[in-house]
């Protein structure tokens, strides 16, 4: 290993940047290319000494390294890296498969999927492990507050990664999460997600059942107890014992079930304050600076996950209470005045709907301004264009961006938005109108899955010179 070197032909992804990390700590030479790389990506390689260059040269390649990561983010056959790492015959893997055999072989992998929720629960978790004394390695696709980087090898035997159903490589369409191997394993939910690899729910639901197979019987599922895409899954075949999260009766039992339900009763101030449950039975109170009522149910998902692991749920629960977020999970980002800005990643309509459902149930009767991009693939191809038009209904107002990547026409989404809706094609022009909004008391929530043009940074600045 001391001295071997590894290349990441797309190192600026928070998969391919956190594996870089990874290989850097485990000793390899490491350095690796992209299109562009962004903070807090690029803060955290820098501090790690690992060589980043803008765009590909087949020089960045000489000597040959030992090994090539091959990205899947706009990496296909004709890109010029992957036509020359071809060409030149040089060994290469996909990144969840090298996570799988260099990290996590021979590690308790604690895996969080579902296509909701997966950061911020194994934020959760990996910060429970944490201040169990158990220092768990993670990997995790977004910054936690209570880390100072999204990944780390950590210490024997427990290992928390957050496990996307994204497929792999442009070799290796396989969801990434078949490569890990999971002995505890969340499922948060399951829906429609990433139309641009999957025809249909039940495609994705096919690979969720292939990661079900990978769990060994003294392992864990903690799942909904509610969620019918989750539960049509375990339908398909289940070997693992369950333990559900969610007060409603359980649809479908399997002979599985454990008969432990994780539940939460007596919620205050939109989930800043609830009591945890196992079997109707309290075991004691969270008190934490989270809201949302998705929040709870990834809390409880959590908690599970690490009771399976040995840490009581006292200690869970005290772990909670000192969590502090992710960075970009209504992450407030700025106050202006009497206004409020907060950066959020939803990018899919369940996501957008749950956060500003939560934030209503905050904050009251404050105004409420969603300002969404919808750049994902999914969202970019317009495949759940009809729920946009509700997804926003917990707000007052929303602002749409049609960035290049939209291939489609918003109009018909403003014209049937349930709340005053407004499509802006230009950045400039959107940022002006939301500072020309009347002065009054407001919380202005900009949700993206990319940079969004820089309108964190530049958005604030405005209001304060209006």
């Amino acid at each position: 290993m001391a001295g071997e070197s590894i290349y990441f032909l797309g190192i600026g992804g928070t998969l391919m940047g956190s594996l870089a990390q990874l290989a850097a700590e485990l000793g390899y030479q490491v350095s690796g290319s992209d299109t562009a790389v962004y903070p807090p990506m690029s803060d955290q390689l820098a501090a790690a000494n690992i060589k980043v260059f803008e765009g590909f040269d087949a020089s960045q390649l000489e000597p040959a390294p030992d090994l090539v990561v091959i990205g899947n983010a706009g990496l296909p056959r004709g890109h010029p890296g992957v036509e020359h790492i071809l060409e030149a015959g040089l060994d290469y893997v996909s990144g969840a498969e090298w996570l799988g055999s260099h990290v996590l072989r021979d590690r308790w992998v604690l895996a969080v999927s579902g296509t909701h929720g997966k950061t911020t629960t194994s934020s959760m978790l990996a910060w429970i492990l944490d201040h169990a004394g158990l220092t768990p390695g993670y990997l995790i696709g977004g910054v936690p507050k209570n880390f100072e980087r999204s990944a780390r090898l950590g210490e024997h035997p427990f290992f928390v990664v957050e496990a996307d159903e994204y497929d792999c490589s442009y070799f290796d369409r396989r969801s990434k999460f078949v490569h890990y191997r999971p002995h505890t394993l969340i499922i948060n939910n399951l829906e429609y997600d990433h139309a641009d690899i999957f025809p249909d729910l039940a495609a994705i639901q096919t690979q969720f059942n292939h990661l079900l197979r990978s769990v060994p019987g003294t392992g864990l599922v903690v799942t909904p107890s509610n969620d019918e895409g989750v539960a049509e899954v375990l339908s398909q075949g289940c070997w693992t014992p369950l333990a559900r999260v969610g007060s409603d009766p359980v649809k479908q039992p399997l002979d599985e079930d454990t008969g432990e339900r994780w539940s939460a009763s007596d919620l205050e101030n939109a989930g800043s304050t609830f009591t945890v449950c196992l079997n109707d039975e309290p075991q004691g109170t969270v008190a934490w600076q989270i809201f949302g009522e998705h929040n709870v149910h990834n809390a409880l998902a959590a908690i599970a996950a690490a009771r399976h692991a040995g840490v009581p749920v006292n200690v869970s629960i005290e772990a909670l209470k000192e969590f502090g977020g992710v960075k970009r999970r209504m992450d407030l980002i700025a106050e202006v005045g009497e206004t409020r800005v907060y950066d959020d990643f939803a990018h899919h309509p369940s996501a957008i709907r749950a956060t500003l459902q939560g934030l209503r149930h905050k904050v009251g009767s404050d105004e409420i301004v969603a300002v969404v991009e919808p750049r994902s693939h999914t969202m970019s191809l317009g495949t759940l264009r009809n729920d946009l038009t509700t997804c926003c209904a917990a707000a007052d107002e929303v602002f749409w961006f049609r960035g290049e990547n939209i291939k489609w026409d918003l109009t018909e989404v403003v014209q049937d938005c349930v709340i005053p809706a407004h499509q802006h094609d230009s950045l400039e022009r959107l940022m002006e109108a939301l500072a020309k909004l009347p002065e009054r008391k407001r919380h202005i929530v900009i949700m993206s899955n990319g940079s969004f043009g820089g309108i964190y940074e530049k958005l604030p600045s405005l209001l304060r010179d209006s």
